[in-house]
């Protein structure tokens, strides 16, 4: 059990930094730089699967981590 949260965090953090850079967009709010910071974007494509990916592997680490917790 231990071995497969070990691989689901390794592929976590992979898919991690695959995501798009959102926090440099973040950082524009201060300069008033970026205008369509909070305009609500559909996420398409590609992006939209990584997303999916990255919520399912989390709650994944998430339900072997606490089986194991309570192990």
């Amino acid at each position: 059990m231990e071995t497969i949260l070990l691989i689901i965090s390794v592929l976590i953090i992979a898919i991690v930094l695959l995501q798009g850079n959102k926090a440099s967009d973040a950082g524009q709010i201060i300069t008033g730089g970026n205008e369509s910071l909070f305009k609500k974007q559909k996420e398409r494509g590609i992006e939209l699967f990584i997303t999916r990916l990255t919520l399912f592997l989390g709650l994944i680490f998430l339900i072997i981590s606490f089986i194991l917790f309570i192990k």
